[in-house]
């Protein structure tokens, strides 16, 4: 990461308190790009039988990771809010395993962001969850 992209990463997770609760970090930021991770925690377990993640974590992890593709996207000049975010579960997450999202932001408007985004445990062919979205790119 460039010393302004680390900057960015540092500062958007710092303003998203749930991210560092969830122990979410950045892997990588790179124009219109982002890719971040969070470990395996047993306080995230939406099925105590089986140990898999809940999905609400592995949704704000995709969030998180969308709107920093969109605040990492050269065009961008503001802020950024998800106006949408649909999420395709494809399968749990294995129990134990860390959480790789990397999102893109592919096109942007003068007032709309669209990002495609995929998460990942240990096994690059078979994504968790894949997610397309929307943001919006606001002024200073």
């Amino acid at each position: 990461m460039s010393g302004d992209q680390t900057k960015m990463a540092q500062q958007f997770i710092a303003a998203i308190p749930h991210s560092k609760e969830l122990g979410m970090e950045y892997t990588e930021v790179a124009e219109g790009y982002a890719a971040m991770q969070m470990p395996y925690d047993e306080r995230f377990v939406g099925d105590p039988q089986t140990k898999v993640i809940h999905g609400g974590a592995v949704f704000a992890l995709l969030d998180t990771t969308c709107g920093a593709a969109v605040m990492s996207h050269p065009k961008m000049k503001g802020h950024t809010a998800t106006i949408d975010l649909r999420i395709d579960y494809m399968r749990p997450a294995a129990p134990g395993q860390t959480i790789r999202t990397r999102a893109t932001c592919y096109r942007m408007t003068r007032s709309v962001a669209f990002v495609r985004a995929e998460a990942l445990d240990d096994n690059d062919e078979n994504p968790v969850a894949t997610a397309t979205g929307t943001f919006t790119v606001g002024g200073n």
